[in-house]
């Protein structure tokens, strides 16, 4: 009796054959003819396109307590505690951190990743050692930098200048946060003079907009507007939006159309998101997300990301992006029968389409890169979390999970149990 195939494709019933030659998918068939090749018995578990994390900050991960805990838990106390931590880092310590978190990626499946490092730092710490691993993690996870000016690029003394050195370095994505300069009118300045330097380089934008809960911060309009003036369409990302959950729906309306216009990417980061906005609120309390529902249903391209794990911002996170993306379903109330493949696809092809990556995908001529889950679908992935039982990078497996076995101890009963999720169809 032959052994069950992978599923190959999220929300994909009919198991089918994945071959692989080198580092690419050259066939994908009900049958394939081996001819002699080694082989992964999928056994009917979920495969599917490595997980992507879209908007992260490297340089600050695993440091939470140095030199000091965030003790109100305030997105302005945690930017006030960086403030503290940067005389006190050294490249020594930054790399291992991020290079210990990225093992983590690698184990659970994560092998995109777009990181944020702060460009306020006379000495550009995080960039020099964000750009080494960079290069020493290719091949195995693909990092994008984003040069991002954490204190404000007018607020911030040679703010500018910095930033202009770190795309000199390699930088390949310009970031902002119009939001927290001192004025509205120097939010906008900053929103042109970094789209000025995407836009003379040919690269990505990536901003943290409107991260607030004021109805009235509205640089995500100015953002658009500048996207569709440069004819950047699809290149520029508007990462948090959480001025998003209080403006009124009249505003909403027109601001969607502004974003379609713009094919703006939007990224949503759920656990900090919801853990730090919506502070200043008795009851009602507001959720602390954008639009997430609304802005998926309208075409509007979402992705998720993690944005912090132990830092100054965020005391948790274990770096699972399907952990983002069950909390996601949660608190956007994205549990329709339709709905839940999306919050799926918002760490998988949905944060593809934000980074620009190319050769993503299970399909022939793609990059061998997959993650084979214990699971049997997407909606069950998202259930438990499950085990990754193999992580495979360009045709390799570079990580592996043996499942946890669970042992049931009662009258009668001592002894190991096979513990079987039920199937539901």
């Amino acid at each position: 009796m032959p052994h069950p195939k992978p599923r190959w494709r999220p929300g994909d019933d009919a198991p089918v054959d994945i071959g692989i030659r080198g580092e690419r998918i050259v066939e994908v068939a009900a049958v394939i003819d081996r001819g002699g090749a080694s082989e992964i018995d999928g056994e009917g578990r979920l495969l599917t396109p490595p997980f992507i994390e879209s908007h992260f900050h490297l340089d600050s991960v695993l440091s939470a307590g140095t030199p000091r805990r965030n003790g109100s838990g305030t997105l302005l106390e945690g930017i006030t505690l960086w403030g503290e931590l940067q005389p006190l880092l050294t490249q020594e310590g930054m790399r291992e951190r991020a290079r210990e978190y990225l093992r983590w990626c690698v184990a659970q499946g994560t092998l995109f990743l777009r990181s944020h490092v702060d460009t306020c730092d006379p000495r550009l710490i995080g960039v020099r050692t964000l750009i080494e691993l960079r290069e020493e993690f290719r091949g195995l996870v693909d990092i994008q930098l984003v040069a991002f000016p954490q204190h404000g690029l007018l607020r911030f003394p040679n703010a500018i200048r910095l930033l202009d050195q770190a795309l000199d370095m390699g930088i390949e994505v310009v970031g902002g946060i119009p939001h927290y300069e001192r004025t509205r009118e120097a939010g906008i300045e900053s929103i042109r003079l970094l789209m000025d330097r995407a836009q003379r380089r040919n690269l990505r934008v990536d901003m943290h907009c409107d991260e607030t809960d004021d109805p009235l911060s509205r640089f995500a309009e100015v953002l658009a507007e500048q996207t569709v003036a440069r004819d950047m369409q699809g290149r520029v990302t508007g990462s948090h939006l959480t001025s998003m959950h209080s403006v009124d729906n009249y505003y909403f309306a027109k601001l969607l159309g502004l974003l379609q216009d713009a094919s703006l990417q939007v990224v949503a980061n759920p656990l900090v998101n919801l853990l730090i906005q919506g502070r200043y609120d008795t009851y009602p309390k507001r959720r602390g997300l954008t639009r997430v529902k609304e802005l998926i249903a309208a075409g509007v391209n979402v992705s998720f990301g993690l944005d912090c794990v132990m830092d100054p911002w965020y005391p948790l996170g274990t770096g699972d992006m399907l952990e983002v993306a069950w909390m996601a379903l949660h608190a956007c109330q994205m549990s329709g029968v339709e709905e839940i493949p999306l919050m799926f696809d918002a760490v998988t092809t949905a944060a593809a389409r934000t980074l620009g990556l190319e050769d993503y995908g299970l399909e022939t001529g793609c990059s061998a890169d997959a993650v084979l889950l214990d699971a049997s679908s997407v909606e069950d992935a998202l259930r438990t979390r499950p085990s990754r039982l193999a992580v495979i990078r360009r045709g390799r497996i570079v990580a592996r999970t043996t499942p946890p076995q669970r042992t049931l101890l009662a009258d009668g009963l001592a002894g190991p149990v096979e513990f079987h999720q039920p199937a539901f169809r």
